[in-house]
């Protein structure tokens, strides 16, 4: 018999000791908890718990209220009807730390760890070709390997003064090797050298190449960029892949147009405009929050033209509420520069309109009547969702500019979507500056600002959270 170990989350420390006792009996140990989410506007904190039992006293606990223990397989290993938050550890010991952390990889968990395994294992197998002409390659380096791997020779104790100087050219050497074995992975994706409208990709660009294809990016900018760095770049760094991926950030970086944020010296007024959907009310009061308790703190007023929707007013009402902050609703055209001046006090003030469809020629119409009534120097920024396919994207951004001259772009959902070229695409048909991220739903933590690093990383790594990092 040995230990069980389970995870569980709480929103309340109260709860935990109640939930222990219910779930695993009176002898289970608390080994640690840590809170793994704060509290926000929105939301309840939340708290991670770990807990040790015996497996015995779990037994007679479940016996106890009538639910069937955990049976073994032959193995020794859980069958598949065992909670998959408890495990089995018959040398258990308690964590030292909150910190601590137990891991428990399978075999095939740690290979894949590995990239040669991992590609090779995922690669595709319907090309006989491809994979006959990989096994060549692999055979080829093998053989490099064990000639530079000479470890009778090399490996043996010796106290010569040139042996450190042996073990440093080998590793080198292996270090070498090891990334030739990586190319070959990454080409077998697509054939070494192969013919793109007239570009010839290099072996050391197949990983960045890849990388960029399945990122959702339009065709025809993959190519035009891919042909600038094999143009431009200097030919030292081409035969080193890591240079390459980093001239390559680098240039899609200095690509994309950013409004960076700046210090407010006269009055700031924001209007969101875009389709449904794509979060703009969540995103206005995320923008409240930042400029009125921010670091720089700024006085904020709101103003809604979307009386259309009445859940929407009245979560907005709700959200100006609970940040102590004036809103008016403005329902004719004429009234928003009345309403502007009733908030003259205001540093910055964020008006939200009606959500609609780029299709929506009248709704369209109607915002821009508001916009030619006022005699405000008004910023219109367009939100748009990243999990929108890019020939959407264009069509929203064409009827939303061609009806309100767009200044900027505000980009939410980050965390609905794991491929951002579409985005890509836009700016850099666009070139239109970014100037906020939405990445999430939590009112206020989850809004930043635009920056092209992040983006960068989106397109070819994915999205991570900076605590993910």
């Amino acid at each position: 018999m040995g230990q069980l170990i389970h995870t569980f989350t709480v929103e309340d420390t109260d709860e935990i000791i109640p939930k222990v006792k219910q779930d695993f009996g009176d002898e289970a140990m608390i080994v640690t908890h840590k809170q793994i989410k704060a509290k926000t506007l929105t939301q309840k904190p939340l708290y991670e718990v770990v807990v040790a039992v015996d497996e015995k006293d779990y037994e007679e606990h479940l016996k106890k209220l009538g639910k069937t223990p955990v049976k073994k397989s032959p193995s020794g290993a859980s069958s598949s009807t065992k909670p998959a938050e408890v495990r089995q550890e018959k040398n258990f010991k308690q964590p030292k730390r909150d910190d601590d952390v137990i891991l428990d990889f399978s075999n095939k968990a740690e290979l894949m760890k590995n990239k040669a395994y991992a590609a090779a294992y995922n690669a595709p197998q319907n090309s006989k070709n491809k994979l006959e002409s990989f096994k060549e390659r692999l055979s080829e380096v093998s053989s490099e390997i064990s000639k530079v791997a000479n470890v009778d020779e090399m490996l043996k104790p010796s106290f010569d003064a040139n042996y450190d100087k042996k073990i440093q050219s080998f590793e080198k050497q292996i270090n070498k090797l090891s990334e030739k074995v990586s190319l070959i992975i990454d080409m077998m994706w697509e054939d070494k050298a192969q013919l793109h409208n007239n570009i010839i990709i290099p072996p050391e660009f197949a990983s960045i190449y890849k990388q960029t294809k399945e990122s959702g990016m339009k065709e025809e900018h993959v190519e035009a960029i891919m042909k600038a760095t094999v143009e431009n770049m200097p030919v030292s760094m081409k035969t080193n892949p890591e240079a390459v991926s980093r001239y390559f950030y680098s240039l899609l970086r200095n690509m994309l147009p950013v409004r960076a944020e700046k210090e407010i010296k006269k009055q700031k007024i924001m209007m969101l405009v875009g389709p449904t959907g794509v979060g703009k009310t969540t995103t206005l009061a995320k923008l409240a929050f930042r400029y009125a308790y921010g670091d720089k703190r700024y006085k904020t007023g709101i103003i809604t033209l979307d009386t259309y929707r009445i859940g929407a007013v009245e979560q907005l009402f709700q959200y100006a509420k609970m940040m102590k902050l004036p809103i008016i609703d403005s329902i004719e055209p004429k009234d928003l520069d009345e309403a502007i001046k009733s908030l003259n006090y205001c540093e910055v003030i964020l008006v939200d309109t009606i959500g609609n469809s780029q299709y929506d020629q009248s709704k369209l119409a109607k915002t821009k009547e508001f916009l030619s009534h006022s005699n405000a120097d008004i910023d219109v920024n367009l939100v748009i969702s990243a999990n929108t396919k890019f020939e959407d994207l264009m069509e929203v951004y064409k009827n939303f500019s061609e009806s309100l001259n767009v200044d900027t772009l505000i980009i939410t959902k980050f965390d609905e979507t794991k491929v951002f070229g579409n985005i890509f695409s836009l700016i850099y048909d666009t070139n239109i500056p970014m100037s906020f991220f939405s990445i999430g739903q939590e009112v206020p933590d989850d809004l930043e600002p635009a920056s092209g690093e992040f983006l960068v990383k989106c397109v070819l790594e994915g999205f991570k959270r900076k605590s993910d990092e």
